[in-house]
């Protein structure tokens, strides 16, 4: 089983098209993982696909994109899908980044950091991480540190995503710099 593509076929089904796969989210993104088993074997390459596939996808994963609890299964973040899906707010570390395109620099820093075809932003607990995340749109990157504790604490809700992600509804620019 590869395992990647896997993980690639479910993040799709879960972040931005469920009904292409008869799923249906309840408001935190989690699905029976009997109806994503059944939805994923309509497609004849994933006929063989079981629970345990799922555990061993989650399990070898470098990112941790998706968890089961009590026989259910959601992506932890990612959706672009038109349905809200609900995440507890939590205090972030001091500072997060952001990696993005030289491009938009000026649009941040005049907009904040918005969400575009995304529920969230997405902030990286590190320098590296943010670099790779900004490189899927510019080969050289600026990258962002967010006062995320500040922020935090003038009323900007911050959620983890898992132990390189952070998300946030939007970011003013008040609480972000250039590296």
């Amino acid at each position: 089983m590869n395992y990647s593509l896997l993980s690639k076929e479910i993040s799709y089904a879960l972040r931005h098209a469920p009904w292409e796969y008869e799923l249906e989210l309840d408001n935190e993104g989690w699905v029976e993982i009997r109806q994503l088993l059944t939805g994923l074997q309509l497609n004849e390459h994933w006929k063989s696909v079981k629970e345990t596939d799922l555990v061993n996808m989650i399990e070898v994963a470098d990112k941790k994109r998706h968890e089961i609890l009590n026989g259910r299964i959601r992506a932890i973040y990612g959706h672009s899908i038109p349905q809200k899906i609900i995440k507890t707010a939590a205090t972030p570390p001091s500072f997060l980044y952001h990696g993005t395109a030289r491009h938009l620099v000026e649009q941040i820093f005049n907009d904040g950091l918005l969400p575009m075809e995304r529920q969230y932003v997405h902030l990286s607990v590190d320098i590296n991480t943010a670099n790779l995340v900004g490189k899927r749109k510019d080969t050289t990157p600026v990258l962002l540190k967010i006062q995320a504790e500040k922020a935090s604490i003038e009323g900007v809700r911050f959620y983890q995503g898992n132990n390189i992600v952070w998300l946030a509804d939007f970011v003013p620019s008040r609480f972000i710099s250039i590296i």
